[in-house]
């Protein structure tokens, strides 16, 4: 998996949009410019993909997957996460 350190990014109240793309070939995100983007393997029904993401996403941070909440795009390419305490 191709995980960049995002360490900084992980500050409680910090909202991190995404650009998601399901049925990679292999998890990773990459920063794009300004812009990640997030490649996951699993196909995009019933929440496996968004589950993924944030997963992947909570790695990257260095946090636990509780501490991140979908706040926008459940079923859009367009996702916007923010950071919990």
């Amino acid at each position: 998996m191709d995980i960049p350190n995002l360490s900084h990014l992980a500050v409680p109240g910090t909202q991190i949009t995404i650009r998601a793309t399901p049925k990679a070939a292999r998890n990773r995100i990459v920063e794009d410019g300004s812009t990640l983007r997030a490649y996951v393997t699993v196909v995009p029904e019933g929440g496996k993909a968004n589950a993924a993401i944030t997963k992947l996403l909570a790695k990257a941070l260095g946090v636990p997957k509780s501490r991140l909440t979908l706040l926008r795009g459940e079923t859009a390419r367009d996702k916007v996460f923010r950071v919990d305490m």
